[in-house]
């Protein structure tokens, strides 16, 4: 059974061909593909263009993760390119910005942003950027894909992903994407639970019926739901459910064989993200309530219970303290701070 034990950190791989020789970008990329995801053969679609592409690669034991930036272009994965350098794996691909064509052995299909697409990485494709691309992959070994209980992709899939109210979302794509993005994404910190990715890149291919690594997948998508809506003062337990697909009941049972209740799970997290909006700078000129109200509690008065239960002190009590170990620098007036990640 998967566990909510911490998530393991890994150093990200940054590449990227801004400041190279227009004329070697294109060479220099295809070599940093298939050495660090899969090899591919690479063109522009137009002649005077060079390529700006830029990739954030995480290996970790069992999974590889990456977000990928690009100006329009086209790539292809030939008969020969994947005899010459197989990977003997399944690739999963979340389009984030860019409407994107896919041509695989069994036809062409369309792909826009909040869409994923899974194939088998040593099957010839070819892939269209017309607009440019933003994309989540992950790439996962045949024998770990195997082992999870996953069944081969005997063709490509096009699975919705996001955003969580579009219509016919899958729970478990959608929260595979948001723990690869705060991994690798533009301000991914490289930490990620590869139990609960490999559990979510399971159930999104084979749905899960019953079992521990169903009730991972799940406990993995509840917790990603929870984090994204974390400021929402309305959030509940049957929201939760509907999203990732179960009843009130089921999702009880998941969150308590991971030793946590809906109730507890959203205070956990609500209590971090102000804990860490009470030590930053840029949060001094905000009033305690002020940050309460803005970490999805619904009170003043709540914020200091749920604050106490969990950290043994109020929330002013934790501003004093990070004062006191920390002066903070006073921050420019009129200036609204950005939110903390989740």
């Amino acid at each position: 059974m998967s566990r909510a034990t911490p998530a393991s950190r890994g150093a990200v791989d940054h590449f990227s061909t801004r400041g190279l020789p227009a004329a070697r970008r294109i060479e220099l990329w295809e070599e940093h593909n298939a050495d660090a995801l899969v090899a591919l053969q690479c063109r522009m679609l137009e002649d005077d263009s060079a390529l700006e592409a830029s990739e954030a690669n995480l290996q970790l034991d069992r999974l590889h993760l990456a977000h990928v930036e690009a100006n329009p272009h086209a790539v292809e994965r030939t008969v020969r390119t994947v005899r010459a350098r197989p990977t003997e794996s399944v690739a999963l691909y979340f389009t984030l910005r860019g409407e994107a064509f896919f041509y695989y052995d069994d036809g062409v299909r369309r792909l826009r942003p909040g869409q994923l697409l899974v194939c088998d990485a040593d099957r010839p494709f070819l892939r269209g950027f017309s607009q440019g691309l933003e994309e989540l992959a992950v790439k996962v070994p045949y024998d770990v894909f195997r082992s999870a209980g996953g069944t081969m992709p005997r063709t490509a899939r096009v699975i919705d992903f996001g955003p969580p109210r579009a219509p016919v979302p899958n729970a478990h794509a959608a929260a595979l994407a948001g723990l690869v993005a705060r991994a690798v994404g533009p301000d991914g910190d490289g930490a990620a639970d590869e139990d609960a990715l490999l559990d979510l890149v399971t159930a999104v291919l084979v749905p899960p019926a019953s079992g521990t690594q169903a009730a991972g997948a799940h406990f993995a998508a509840a917790e990603q739901y929870v984090r994204q809506w974390l400021r929402d003062p309305t959030m509940s337990a049957r929201r939760i459910a509907d999203a990732i697909g179960l009843s009130e009941r089921q999702l009880s049972r998941v969150l308590a064989e991971h030793g946590t209740s809906v109730p507890r799970l959203v205070a956990r997290r609500r209590v971090e993200m102000a804990s860490r909006m009470l030590r930053m700078p840029s949060y001094a000129e905000q009033t305690v309530e002020a940050i309460g109200l803005r970490c999805g509690f619904s009170s003043a008065a709540q914020f200091s219970r749920v604050f106490r239960e969990q950290s043994g002190m109020s929330p002013s009590e934790a501003r004093r303290y990070a004062l006191a170990v920390r002066p903070l620098s006073r921050r420019p007036q009129n200036t609204r701070p950005p939110d903390p990640p989740a």
